[in-house]
């Protein structure tokens, strides 16, 4: 039997997985991480933390599976994006806790870029929009505002990195400073038509291009974790954000194919095929999660939409209103109302994104009365997920010129039956759920799995794709559409908010 070890560093745990080569998983590890927030709308990690609950994860994962570590052919990565970490080439030390992708502290750089003219150009290299939620912007204020950071930035003395780069230095021992096209397209800072570095976007955000790491396919021999750290030599040979190799995981490889992932927030892309498509709706256009060109397989892309919160307004409601002890538990609290009571409530705790992307947005419960209980509030919370995916899908069909047949569903609240028939009203469409959920972990085992010839092709891997639950729409659309109205008025209420803070 052969194994592959997939590493899933999100904003929340680390976990890994031991899949086998028939992509079953054989054994896995999670632990959570530690949430630094210095003031309100600044959210940081810290680097160190990041790095050692993924190395002891993997090495539970792999004592758990009953296996040698040179029994593990491979490792794939997948990480939380645009969260940016800058740190000493010598040392390994960084200079400063990792910046998190929920982070709006460059909200007014943004609007310097954006007063500048600098959008446009921006939106045609990238595919991206000028929002704090990207890593350029996070890179810039890290260089202005550590101290010496850019002078020695500019000696080459620093090493910039998203989460899979800090944790391929990391195995490596600091031999290594790399990346996937997926990551670096998130970047502000990477043109995804020409597939690398931009010298204009560089001078724009006034970042030296000696401190970015090398670009590779997403399906590469990265580098070499050292046997000090996993307990044996073992190429690193998939790399993907996470949104990417969960659609790569779910077997979305073709023109048309789409995936929801609910995680701490949700993130649905629609496979575009070859063409970059620009959004007119205020979504993004990103690489898609695929072998290199030189292997036969041309470049791929696809449209993205980004819920920033998710699966995180249910954490609000167990830590913050302490409404339940476990995340579980919310399915049995909203299901025990037969609807929302006429509750609506906007999780825009950082602003909102697509298709609104208004950093100014805050958080607002609307259409409570005396009757409103912890049970509406809660299935509010749950339905707000689903309202933002369904924005979503609106945005995406204009885009793409078509309608969607199905959406593919992952991550942890895909678990929530209320939550996906709701989802499956919503967008009057059938929601399907896989048998194997944790599809961003297994798309970057995938991945890695390619790069070794463990698998030969994306169709092999698309064709061991399962089913495991398929929702189909049971409300009637009038319904489902005078939800949606409501849920839109009260997004208006939340807009622009915090503007003047």
């Amino acid at each position: 039997m052969k194994y592959i070890l997939a590493l899933d560093q999100g904003t929340t745990s680390s976990r890994a997985i031991v899949f086998d080569e028939h992509g079953a998983p054989r054994a896995s590890a999670q632990r959570e991480i530690r949430q630094i927030y210095p003031q309100p709308g600044w959210v940081e990690h810290d680097p160190h933390e990041i790095y050692l609950s993924q190395r002891d994860t993997a090495r539970e994962a792999i004592a758990k599976a009953g296996v040698d570590p040179t029994e593990i052919r491979a490792i794939g990565i997948a990480n939380q994006r645009e969260t940016t970490l800058l740190w000493d080439r010598q040392t390994g030390e960084p200079l400063y806790n990792a910046i998190v992708w929920q982070d709006r502290r460059t909200t007014a750089l943004c609007a310097e870029l954006r007063a500048a003219g600098a959008e446009e150009v921006i939106k045609a290299k990238t595919g991206l929009i000028v929002d704090p939620y990207f890593s350029g912007t996070k890179l810039t204020w890290l260089l202005d505002n550590v101290p010496g950071a850019r002078a020695r930035a500019e000696r080459g003395e620093l090493a910039f990195g998203t989460v899979d780069t800090w944790l391929v230095w990391r195995l490596s021992q600091s031999r290594t400073h790399v990346t996937d096209e997926t990551n670096a397209s998130r970047t502000l800072l990477y043109d995804i038509h020409k597939g690398d570095w931009d010298e204009e976007l560089l001078s724009i955000l006034r970042v030296p291009r000696a401190i970015l790491p090398d670009v590779h396919p997403s399906a590469n021999v990265f580098g070499m974790a050292a046997p000090e750290e996993l307990g044996a030599a073992i190429p690193i040979a998939g790399i993907a954000g996470d949104q990417q190799a969960a659609l790569f995981g779910q077997g979305c490889h073709r023109h048309g194919m789409a995936k929801a992932t609910y995680g701490t927030g949700s993130f649905m892309l629609l496979h575009t095929g070859e063409t970059a498509v620009r959004s007119a709706g205020g979504l993004l256009t990103t690489p898609a999660a695929l072998p290199s060109a030189a292997r036969g397989t041309p470049r791929g892309y696809a449209i993205e939409g980004s819920v920033f919160v998710a699966g995180s307004v249910v954490q609000w409601l167990r830590d913050e209103l302490q409404f339940f002890r476990s995340s579980a538990e919310i399915e049995a609290l909203a299901a025990s109302v037969p609807d929302n009571g006429g509750v609506f409530l906007v999780p825009a705790f950082t602003g909102l994104g697509a298709p609104h992307w208004d950093p100014f947005a805050r958080g607002a419960i609307l259409g409570l009365t005396r009757g409103s209980s912890r049970a509406h509030l809660a299935r509010a919370a749950l339905e707000s997920i689903a309202f933002q995916v369904a924005d979503l899908l609106e945005a995406m069909q204009k885009d793409a010129g078509e309608k969607l047949t199905e959406l593919r569903v992952d991550g942890g609240a895909s678990a929530n039956n209320l939550l996906m028939q709701f989802q499956a009203d919503m967008l009057g469409v059938p929601v399907v759920r896989p048998r194997v959920l944790e599809t961003t972990a297994l798309g970057a085992a995938y991945l890695a799995g390619l790069t070794i010839g463990l698998w030969r092709s994306p169709d092999e891997i698309a064709a061991r794709w399962e089913q495991e639950r398929r929702f189909e729409p049971q409300m009637e659309t009038g319904a489902a559409a005078d939800l949606l109205g409501r849920w839109r008025v009260a997004v208006r209420r939340s807009l622009r908010w915090a503007e003047n803070d």
